[in-house]
């Protein structure tokens, strides 16, 4: 095996790594907080009383 095959893979495992760590650093922005708060309480939401305000609203969505 050459050497250039040895650090082409290490190359791509560094890529790899920062595009993760880019995708998990953008998932846990203050942007999408009001999202992942909506889709937590997603599935204790019942279909019959979609428009019942029973389900408690997160701080940043009582400040709105």
């Amino acid at each position: 095996m050459s050497p250039v095959w040895g650090h082409a893979v290490g190359v791509f495992i560094v890529a790899m790594m920062a595009v993760f760590l880019a995708i998990w650093v953008w998932a846990w922005l203050p942007y999408h907080k009001r999202t992942h708060g909506r889709l937590a309480r997603l599935p204790m939401e019942d279909t019959m009383a979609s428009t019942d305000h029973s389900i408690p609203r997160t701080d940043q969505e009582e400040r709105r």
